[in-house]
């Protein structure tokens, strides 16, 4: 299997660490969708970070879907979620919240860095932004209130947490303020010095 996109991308780093983290082998292939628009291209013609060229050749899709596929397929029984229906709901809260931050944090970067200044519309980055806080100020709930499941194993929230953190405050740290959110901080700061996460470093060209 091959992973293809550029390790910046949150959503592309979530998969790379949790197929380590599940002892899956592939391969990962750092093609950005900006400065190698048409390689990508190639590969895919959607041009979506993260695919997933399976050993067929079909490509997948969307990091959820991604895992989703691999743990319900080849990884024998090993599963990033936990077994407990109550903890299940919890864990989708929080990756939701995580993956919310993710999708907000984008859409400012893009907005401005990609679109013009004159024709940026303010109004909408006062929602976006309104939308991005809401989201850590409830997931920054999440992992205080749930210190035990957010301090003791990997899971798919912990390791979209801390990685949404990190895409954030690299970006926006200006706005997402770190001293507004201490377990989030923690957390992130816990988890980069894991042997998975350093081995898929956020690197990248970037937007």
């Amino acid at each position: 299997m091959r992973l293809i996109g550029m390790l910046d991308s949150p959503y592309v780093r979530r998969v790379a660490v949790s197929l380590e983290l599940l002892g899956i082998p592939f391969e990962h292939e750092a093609v950005s969708v900006f400065s190698t628009f048409e390689k990508f291209k190639n590969i895919n013609p959607v041009v979506k970070a993260p695919s997933l060229v399976c050993g067929d050749g079909e490509v997948l899709m969307e990091s959820s879907l991604i895992l989703q596929f691999i743990e319900t397929t080849i990884a024998s029984g090993r599963s990033l979620w936990p077994a407990n229906p109550v903890e299940l709901q919890h864990e989708f809260r929080a990756l939701s919240l995580a993956l919310v931050a993710c999708d907000k944090s984008i859409q400012i970067v893009y907005e401005r860095n990609l679109r013009p200044k004159a024709a940026q519309y303010e109004p909408w980055m006062v929602r976006v932004t309104g939308q991005l806080l809401a989201a850590y100020e409830a997931l920054e709930y999440e992992v205080q209130d749930r210190q035990a499941s957010f301090s003791v194993s990997h899971s798919h929230a912990t390791i979209a947490a801390a990685i949404a953190w990190q895409f954030t405050q690299s970006m926006l740290g200006s706005i997402v303020l770190a001293s507004d959110h201490p377990g989030l901080t923690s957390l992130s700061s816990r988890l980069e010095q894991t042997p998975e996460f350093r081995k898929y470093p956020p690197v990248g060209p970037g937007v």
